[in-house]
């Protein structure tokens, strides 16, 4: 029975075959001269024997003897044009395909990414959508061309012999019920297969990833067994499939056997009688020999429809995934801002979970430097996330000048935000580039500037090539207080007009943190700033301190103010900045700030 949900699928499969139609009508073409060929062929071989063995005809001997080069020849020439021009479209839709899919992944919000793995997406940009490559053009080359070959050589036999043709075709409801049992193991063998190199690709781009933290532990021998059982459980379910695939071709030959013996006795003994000649007799074998190729072959694409289509389901599941997170209908651009953020009621659950944020409220004022303190776990990551939309507040709003940022584009909103976080993002890719993501237009010598007002020009001049130095993947090449300040470079050279600070500083040394937070104070000059604060420096010289806890603001005020009012932000400061107060605070950081 048709499965509407699969022709469905097969359908959208097919539209992306609508820019090459050119190709594929060249390709059908030649498919149909092959497939006309391939039947002229095997009705020749009854003037071979009638006309020159046993009519002993002389010139048919010199014409057929010039004839089979030459057709052989131009199918030849059709087959390579036909295999060509599906190798070009197939590639170019599996092209598309995976430039789609990637873009639909860039539209996702970071919700999406927090419950799924790298290496299972990696696995559906590479494999899954490699097997759409075979759904799409084999199904479409085998199909056809077989079709057409099929229809040739079965008019050829029929032409000959109509009762052997029908003998011949006994068989043919057997072989199609084997083929489809065999094509419904084949979809489940394939999902098993898609899911098993998914996890294969998980475990290695983590282990990979994680290199230091194997090492350090000394965990190579664990990660080569989680490895090792990864890829065998893999190698196992891989061997079902290729069991179950290569199990039709050989049960069609064996469904083809037995047709042909009843043709061989049948038709021999017609021969034999005289009823038939030897010729019709053995052109009629000649092209049901040639005929069983494509059936079995259309067999096989069974096969590569139901792999297809178990990848096609995965693959377009991702790509119809509507993110969360989009512009509203009818938002507007936001223009720089002039005014205040408000936070009004904001409150926020991961996933429907219980609320990490309750009835968050205060205002930032344009220009403003406003920290936020409090214990690990208390929510602050969470509320400065809420400002560039990377999650949506679960209630209340987050309003800018006014603007609900719900009802404003997405690019206007984030090319308002500046984002230096603890963890330092960058690309396997030069200096120059790395910085030049936060402006793709920048000059060299608006880099430059970057660089040097983030403290980060000196050691970026000693690398090999410069500004062209290769940082390594998450710039490994670099110190963790290098990686930072190309981050505020990054920052710098966007030039935004809201600035958010995540801890950034809180993983370095403390000669490192000196240079980071000097190349900080000189990025928060001017702007709206919500920091994150780790320094004593950065929380006494904010505007406003906000202290917060389970997810609550308990106290909002400055330095001076919170430390008398002897609460939360005392203890806050008494148990994380007592230290540092005692050593004095940084005069260079304090100056740059002032």
């Amino acid at each position: 029975m048709i499965n509407l949900s699969d022709v469905r699928i097969y359908f959208r499969l097919f539209k992306y075959l609508k820019p090459h139609k050119w190709r594929m009508a060249a390709a059908v073409a030649a498919m149909l001269g092959v497939s006309g060929l391939t039947a002229l062929l095997a009705y020749m071989v009854k003037p071979v024997l009638d006309d020159i063995f046993f009519a002993k005809r002389e010139n048919m001997l010199y014409l057929l003897s010039l004839s089979v080069p030459v057709l052989y020849l131009v199918k030849g020439f059709l087959s390579y044009t036909h295999n060509f021009q599906m190798s070009y479209i197939g590639n170019a839709t599996v092209t598309r395909l995976r430039d789609q899919l990637f873009a639909s992944l860039q539209r996702q919000p970071l919700s999406f990414f927090d419950g799924e793995a790298t290496g299972v997406l990696m696995s559906r940009l590479t494999y899954d959508v490699n097997l759409l490559q075979d759904a799409v053009t084999r199904v479409v080359t085998s199909f056809f061309k077989d079709t057409f070959t099929v229809i040739g050589l079965s008019a050829v036999i029929f032409y000959q012999q109509w009762h052997l043709a029908l003998m011949a075709m006994v068989v043919f409801p057997l072989a199609v019920l084997i083929i489809v049992r065999l094509g419904k193991r084949m979809r489940r063998m394939s999902h098993a297969t898609q899911v098993a190199n998914a996890h294969l690709y998980t475990v290695l781009q983590e282990s990979l990833i994680g290199q230091r933290i194997v090492k350090a532990f000394a965990r190579e021998d664990y990660e080569e067994q989680r490895f090792f059982r990864a890829n065998w459980d893999y190698f196992n379910i891989r061997m079902k499939l290729n069991a179950t695939r290569e199990l039709s071709p050989p049960v069609m030959e064996f469904l083809g056997s037995l047709g042909m013996a009843g043709i061989i006795l049948y038709g021999g003994y017609a021969v034999i009688r005289g009823v038939s000649t030897p010729g019709t007799f053995f052109s009629f074998l000649a092209a049901l020999l040639m005929l069983y190729q494509p059936i079995k072959s259309l067999s096989s694409v069974q096969n590569i429809v139901q792999e297809g289509l178990a990848a096609a389901t995965r693959v377009f599941s991702l790509m119809d995934r509507e993110p969360e997170i989009a512009d509203a209908p009818g938002a507007v651009t936001l223009t720089p801002l002039a005014q205040e953020i408000d936070y009004a009621g904001v409150s926020f659950a991961y996933g429907g979970r219980e609320d990490v944020l309750n009835d968050i409220g205060f205002t930032v004022h344009r220009g403003e430097v406003v920290a936020l303190v409090g214990p690990s776990g208390a929510g602050k990551s969470t509320l400065l996330n809420l400002l560039p939309r990377f999650y949506d507040a679960t209630g209340g709003a987050i309003m800018i000048d006014g603007h609900d940022i719900r009802y404003v584009t997405l690019a206007s909103l984030r090319g308002q935000i500046g984002v230096v976080t603890q963890q330092t993002i960058l690309f396997n890719d030069t200096v120059r580039h790395n910085i030049a993501y936060g402006r793709l237009d920048a000059t060299e010598a608006e880099i430059v500037k970057a660089l040097k007002d983030a403290h980060a020009y000196d050691f970026v001049m000693a690398m090999p090539q410069g500004l062209d130095t290769l940082i390594g993947e998450q710039g490994v090449r670099l110190s963790g207080g290098e990686r930072q300040r190309l981050a505020i470079a990054r920052a710098l050279l966007k030039d935004p007009p809201i600035l958010i600070l995540d801890e950034a500083t809180s993983s370095l040394d403390s000669e490192s943190e000196r240079e980071v937070q000097q190349a900080l104070d000189r990025l928060i000059v001017g702007r709206t700033t919500l920091v994150i604060a780790h320094r004593l420096s950065t929380v006494r010289n904010a505007d406003r301190i906000i202290a917060m806890e389970a997810g609550c603001i308990r106290e909002i005020g400055t330095h001076t103010e919170l430390l008398a009012a002897d609460g939360l932000y005392r203890r806050l400061y008494e148990m994380q900045f007592a230290r540092e107060e005692t050593a004095g605070p940084d005069d260079d950081a304090t100056a740059a700030r002032e």
